[in-house]
């Protein structure tokens, strides 16, 4: 196994880490704006992250079925950037809730374009042996823009007075350069272009193994509300707004360190012990935010945050690619991005309604439960696979 990235993964790696920079500089404040600048309730916070990130969602299957069909990828990965580019800035605007959740959609709505496209060219530029390395470096890459981003609000705040609003225009210079390295540096693959028409998107379609995967991971999105909540939680516990954005840079600081490390564990043992094993760390993390935070203990929930999206985002996609028909990357890896974004509308918005009315320990215990049902879940169907020989197989 030869462990090279191709160009077009180091230069998405390089869109990546530029796109995450300049969303990350905005989105651990968007809670603390909402709630502090706007006055919105706490249900309200779930409410508009639920919506974004879930009505966009629906975006993302059809994206990634569109470009199974067109046999092109990055025309719709450039749109997806470029809408996410015109968005962010537009927060410094906002005068009401509504006006940030409209924003907030339209960003979502360009990830939910551009991201099974993109995941699929990453797919279509890496040896089979080598997807979980190429994944891994991706979110290495995505991950250290997104430590960059809060590290750069940081210092900037005091720079511009506290004005939130003036950071959120400023988030545009970094999207304009990731737009323009994927414009001039991604090429597009040539894959098949036979003449076979794409079956109608239907639950007929998908293998039985994906099924199953798709069920895991559904259950497990009910209780990974937005981070937005552990944002509310630290500042809860008496951290202060202008260290939130170190604590989240903190956490992806790890998620980026183990990445990679885990993306190629995931090539040489398979990516299912690691993806049941990031559930386990996600229960635990969980459960100590609702039992043990603190302002000591915060600083360490976020690294084992970290750890946790590290050994779940990138291995599904590896599992998603794996089970799926060769023509049908982008849709499978599309339906498993929405069927995870739609989830997190109820998951976000129930652990608003729990916060409000159970005290702050009780979304956090949620999702903590949920993690452990969806992990009992992965385990029966893995166990399964090892005698049928047919469930999530370990590689191609």
């Amino acid at each position: 196994m030869q462990n090279k990235l191709s160009k077009n993964v180091k230069a998405l790696g390089v869109v990546s880490f530029l796109n995450d920079a300049s969303s990350d500089m905005v989105y651990p404040l968007i809670p603390i704006f909402l709630t502090k600048t706007l006055g919105a309730s706490l249900p309200m916070v779930g409410l508009i992250e639920g919506i974004a990130e879930s009505t966009a969602s629906l975006l993302k299957v059809f994206s990634g079925w569109l470009s199974d069909k067109l046999r092109r990828r990055k025309p719709l990965t450039v749109l997806g950037y470029g809408l996410s580019m015109i968005a962010k800035p537009m927060l410094a605007f906002a005068q009401a809730p509504w006006h940030v959740l409209f924003v907030r959609f339209s960003d979502r709505f360009g990830k939910g374009l551009r991201q099974a496209p993109r995941d699929a060219l990453i797919a279509e530029s890496t040896q089979s042996a080598n997807l979980g390395f190429a994944y891994g470096f991706h979110k290495m890459m995505d991950t250290l823009g997104a430590t960059i981003g809060p590290l750069i609000a940081m210092i900037l705040l005091p720079v511009l007075n506290q004005n939130i609003r003036s950071l959120f225009l400023l988030s545009f210079v970094a999207s304009a350069l990731a737009l323009s390295t994927l414009v001039i540096f991604v090429k597009e693959k040539s894959v098949s272009q036979h003449s076979a028409t794409l079956p109608k998107l239907s639950l007929k379609i998908l293998p039985r193994s994906y099924k199953i995967f798709l069920l895991a991971i559904a259950v497990f999105a009910l209780g990974n509300f937005s981070d937005s909540f552990l944002f509310l939680r630290s500042q809860d516990v008496g951290i202060s707004a202008v260290l939130i954005p170190l604590l989240y840079a903190l956490s992806n600081m790890f998620f980026a360190a183990f990445a990679t490390p885990m993306g190629k564990l995931a090539d040489r043992i398979g990516p299912q012990k690691i993806i049941i094993a990031g559930y386990g760390v996600f229960a635990l993390t969980h459960a100590g935010f609702a039992l043990f935070a603190s302002q000591n203990t915060v600083w360490i929930l976020f690294p084992l945050f970290g750890i946790f999206s590290a050994m779940t985002e990138s291995v599904q996609k590896i599992i998603a690619v794996q089970t799926s028909d060769p023509d049908l990357k982008g849709t499978m890896l599309g339906l498993m991005h929405t069927v995870t974004g739609i989830c997190q509308l109820p998951a976000s918005l129930a652990a608003g309604i729990l916060w409000s009315q159970f005290g702050a320990q009780a979304p956090f215990f949620f999702g903590s439960s949920m993690a452990v049902i969806a992990a009992l879940l992965l385990c029966a169907a893995f166990w399964s696979a090892k005698s049928q020989k047919s469930i999530l197989p370990q590689t191609r």
